[in-house]
């Protein structure tokens, strides 16, 4: 199904075409449905191969991001994320740049999946570090690296508003959006974020965290991946269980302001995408709408 107005369809016959055309060494290889997000579309290609199909013109930026930086920043980090192996261009079959990586085996972190909450939460905790740390190798805050996640949230406080009012007239839905509005307000109205800019993986949600053996074993999708501050890289922590989100706190150290600005973030994002997705994609919304639930839950913890 189509989620967006200008979305750019990509189904079997279009990866066959493409492989065909551009890396006809892969074209034997079999071609089947690995899942598609917001931004993008998968195929397993063979055994040990990922294509990954941008849904959109602006989507095909971060594409290229991927192909850009991961090589680069994969030495600095302590687990694995996607190795792109082939940067295929735009042409008459798909007018957008499209990726194949190497097939990473895990599963993505859930109940059935995590051994340790705790654990898990220490070591995406010991991921985010360790990235955070990583030289910047030359990238600013600018063009496809200035993702509105890395900056502050009040750059996007009319944009979150409107998503807080249309959630508001959503009929039947059974969520408390005047309370989340507060929590969000409540992190709109502190100062904004200072210090050093750092590199943000922008969507540290469960689906992007595989998990083998019950440990975290790789980090996906860098579609999202900007320079800034990195209130927002800690909003995902909402979609763990409360012992990995204790975890992740103890081992990152947040300060009470990040922490609150963090949640806001964390509100505001799952809100527009109840708003947003709501008739379109049920998955998503349901994803979102846990993490709003539990950001309700535990919002006197802290």
């Amino acid at each position: 199904m189509a989620l967006h107005e200008n979305e750019v369809g990509a189904d079997e016959s279009v990866v066959r075409a493409l492989l065909r055309e551009q890396v006809p060494q892969w074209q034997g290889l079999s071609v089947s449905p690995a899942g598609a997000g917001t931004d993008n579309t998968m195929y397993r290609l063979g055994d040990r191969l990922l294509v990954r199909l941008p849904r959109t013109a602006d989507n095909a930026g971060a594409v290229r991001k991927e192909q850009e930086w991961l090589p680069r920043l994969a030495p600095h980090l302590p687990c694995r994320v996607p190795e792109p192996v082939h940067a295929g261009v735009p042409s008459p079959v798909f007018p957008l740049v499209w990726s194949v990586h190497r097939w990473i085996e895990g599963e993505e972190a859930g109940t059935g999946t995590v051994a340790d909450w705790s654990a898990f939460g220490a070591d995406l905790a010991e991921v985010v570090r360790r990235l955070h740390a990583a030289p910047l190798l030359g990238a600013e805050r600018r063009g496809e690296l200035g993702g509105y996640r890395g900056g502050g949230l009040r750059a996007c406080a009319s944009g979150f508003g409107e998503s807080f009012d249309a959630c508001g007239a959503i009929r039947g839905l059974d969520l408390d959006v005047a309370r989340l509005r507060e929590l969000w307000e409540s992190g709109l109205a502190l100062p904004e974020p200072s210090g050093p800019q750092v590199w943000l993986h922008g969507d540290l949600k469960p689906s992007n965290l595989l998990v083998r053996k019950g440990k975290l074993r790789a980090v996906i999708d860098f579609g999202c991946l900007t320079v800034g501050f990195p209130d927002a890289e800690h909003a995902p922590v909402w979609d763990l269980p409360s012992e990995a989100r204790q975890a992740y706190w103890d081992a990152v150290g947040l300060d009470d302001a990040t922490w609150s600005r963090a949640r806001a973030w964390a509100v505001a994002v799952a809100v527009s995408g109840v708003s947003y997705y709501w008739t379109t994609f049920p998955a998503f919304v349901a994803e979102c709408l846990s993490r709003l639930r539990a950001i309700l839950e535990s919002a006197d913890d802290r």
